[in-house]
């Protein structure tokens, strides 16, 4: 089974109107935190063993997942006889590692500190903070097929600003600005080996180890031209709350399907 790996430690200092008391990947979508929806995601695909690298306020997600059942299921609580019953309920068949990598560890040390939970097989990585739709199993297979260490999804960011033709200072034409360019959209698929990459708790994944893996060859890109959606500021939460208010949510679907739970 290929393990994911989800980095949810940081500060998410970029919204921090929601992260003074909760962290980034437990704000919630839909009454739901982002990480849950990450992981759906996830095991829309059979991907359902995770490593989840904790460190800002990590002892909020161990409380979320340890109380994961009897928030998501149905109670009768006798207080009588203080007894509680719970009821069957739709529940993922999810395996959850919540290993504290330290509060004050970048990304790639973060990574390295997950060495021995890792082991010695093809792993999948993440942000807790990002969501799409980009099918994970032709991702994967990807990955296989070109050999290398290391795969990243290259997706086009959301556009933020409008485009203006101007003649003279007339607008001749408005349109939303399009994003040619590709950047790390996260959903990564890498080989244990890029831990040797990595030097100690204050390597950036996104700096040294990537150009490192660029340089030699050893990192590919999946383009994905669908849904990719960042949580960076307020903006994004709203945007992503008002995608998970309409008729369809596409990091829940899989080729036209229904959810898997009900929203």
């Amino acid at each position: 089974m290929t393990k994911v790996v989800i980095l949810a430690g940081g500060f998410g200092t970029r919204i921090s109107e929601k992260t003074s008391q909760i962290p980034k990947s437990m704000i919630e979508i839909g009454g739901k935190p982002i990480l849950w929806h990450i992981m759906q995601h996830y095991s829309l695909y059979g991907f359902s063993e995770f490593i989840v690298a904790l460190g800002f306020m990590g002892e909020i997600i161990k409380e979320y997942f340890l109380h994961f059942f009897s928030l998501h299921h149905n109670l009768t609580i006798d207080l009588v006889s203080n007894t509680t019953q719970t009821h069957q309920g739709n529940i993922p068949p999810w395996k959850i590692h919540l290993v504290d990598t330290g509060v004050h560890t970048q990304t790639g040390g973060r990574l390295k500190r997950l060495k021995e939970w890792i082991g010695s097989d093809t792993f999948m990585m993440t942000y807790g903070d990002g969501l799409s739709d980009v099918n994970l199993q032709e991702l994967l297979s990807f990955h296989k097929s070109h050999g290398k260490l290391a795969t990243v999804t290259a997706v086009h960011p959301p556009p933020r600003f409008g485009g203006l033709t101007l003649k003279g200072d007339v607008v001749t034409h408005f349109s939303e600005k399009p994003q040619k360019d590709w950047i790390n959209g996260g959903f990564f698929v890498l080989e244990p080996e890029i831990i040797h990459f990595i030097s100690d708790d204050s390597t950036m994944w996104e700096k040294k180890p990537l150009e490192l893996l660029a340089d030699q060859g050893e990192l590919m890109a999946f383009k994905h031209a669908g849904f990719w959606h960042p949580m960076d500021t307020l903006r994004d939460h709203r945007t992503l709350e008002n995608i998970w208010l309409s008729e369809q949510v596409p990091w829940l679907l899989k080729k036209e399907q229904s959810y898997v739970l009900e929203k």
